[in-house]
């Protein structure tokens, strides 16, 4: 194997924070790909191995024997015991007791439900002819839904959406009221079950041996929190992606069986998780470089979604590409299991608007703000439209 290789600088991706970086940072991409695929970087006092061609991706997110998803940094937070941190056999269980709640049947049932929510967050905004599309719609949508799933009463839904704006890590305190509150739930539906998610969950059993305490309260905190976040982002990267295409919006306001496409085109080109983390477990060589156990890997996926080996033209926003095999869910088995729900509420949402709200555009007048990391956010994002 060829030695540890240090590329030049700088080595540690321009994360952009508004909309104009964004060019950066899919070039910066574009050039490690060609010419440093795999790169070590010591700059934060940790050695990090960025991986940036799909090939390498793919590789270190199906190889869960030597790319362990128990990384430590999750350690305090409602992740703790999750299956996001968990290799198999262990994650079977986990993941095998959540798809006996998600499946594809019970995630069709939620199509009226999710068009019913979605007029009502409209109604709420009708007569204004504008609104923040992350505050307004994008953020309490997938809130509601899975709140809704989970067996929340309506009552709470409003309270405990803000679980996800202040959940900020192990010290926010968030992790605490959830653990108490679906801890509380979870005792409820022993005594009283119903056709809920919690329940759901109370009462499966693989192989004879169903959830731990500590494993039902976290996975309910993750299943809170990641069942949001995904539509939330994917909502705001939509309308933000429409509007350097004003072409493609017009096509789809026209064509509505179109969204499916639309849909996995922005998801492959501007994926709401840009990277994971993964930690080897034996050294192993990728792209050339050596990297030796116990190091962490971040495989990044957004650079991934733009490899020219697995994507023809692959700058070029194409709402028609098939297939269109991105890894914005992940790949192997941590793949997302919430991804037919995320779908399901961008393809009934996304239609809804842009029939309804006519006249459509991004307030491009207004800063729009943009957090990226782990997860790519967009803070707020104005949209104006004719009031109806």
């Amino acid at each position: 194997m060829e030695q540890v290789l240090r590329s030049e600088p700088p080595v540690r991706p321009p994360l952009p924070s508004s909309p104009e970086e964004l060019p950066a940072i899919f070039e910066y991409f574009r050039e490690m790909r060609d010419s440093h695929p795999v790169v070590l970087d010591e700059g934060t006092g940790v050695a990090w191995y960025h991986l940036f061609r799909h090939d390498d991706v793919t590789r270190v997110l199906n190889d869960h024997a030597r790319f362990s998803s128990a990384v430590g940094v999750f350690e305090g937070t409602p992740f703790t015991d999750t299956m996001l941190v968990k290799d198999p056999p262990d994650h079977r269980k986990l993941r095998s007791l959540v798809n006996l709640a998600f499946t594809p049947r019970a995630v069709a049932r939620l199509a009226d439900r999710i068009g019913e929510l979605t007029t009502r967050l409209l109604d709420r905004v009708r007569e204004r002819g504008e609104m923040d599309v992350v505050a307004d719609l994008a953020a309490p949508l997938p809130s509601w839904v899975i709140s809704e799933m989970l067996g929340m009463p309506e009552a709470d839904w409003e309270a405990v959406q803000a679980w996800a704006v202040r959940f900020t890590g192990p010290d926010s305190g968030v992790g605490a009221e959830m653990r108490a509150y679906f801890g509380g739930l979870a005792d409820e539906r022993r005594r009283a079950p119903r056709d809920d998610l919690v329940t759901a969950l109370v009462e499966a059993e693989i192989d004879g041996e169903g959830l731990t305490e500590r494993e039902l309260v976290n996975f309910c905190s993750l299943l809170f929190l990641a069942g949001q976040e995904t539509t939330k982002n994917l909502i705001a990267n939509f309308f933000l992606t429409l509007s350097d295409h004003p072409d493609v919006q017009a096509r789809l306001t026209a064509e509505p069986a179109l969204m499916p496409g639309a849909i996995e085109e922005v998801l492959r080109t501007l994926p709401p998780v840009w990277f994971v983390m993964r930690r080897s477990t034996a050294e192993v060589e990728l792209g050339g470089v050596r990297i030796p156990a116990g190091q962490m890997v971040l495989p990044w996926t957004a650079s991934a979604n733009r490899d020219e080996t697995q994507f023809a033209d692959a700058e070029r926003f194409d709402i028609t590409r098939d297939p269109n095999r991105h890894l914005a869910f992940g790949y192997g088995v941590h793949f997302c299991v919430g991804a037919p729900l995320a779908r399901l509420e961008a393809r009934v949402a996304l239609p809804i608007m842009l029939e309804r709200l006519r006249s459509l555009r991004v307030r491009r007048d207004e800063p729009i703000s943009i957090e990226a990391g782990i997860v790519f956010m967009i803070q707020r994002l104005g949209l104006a439209f004719e009031p109806y």
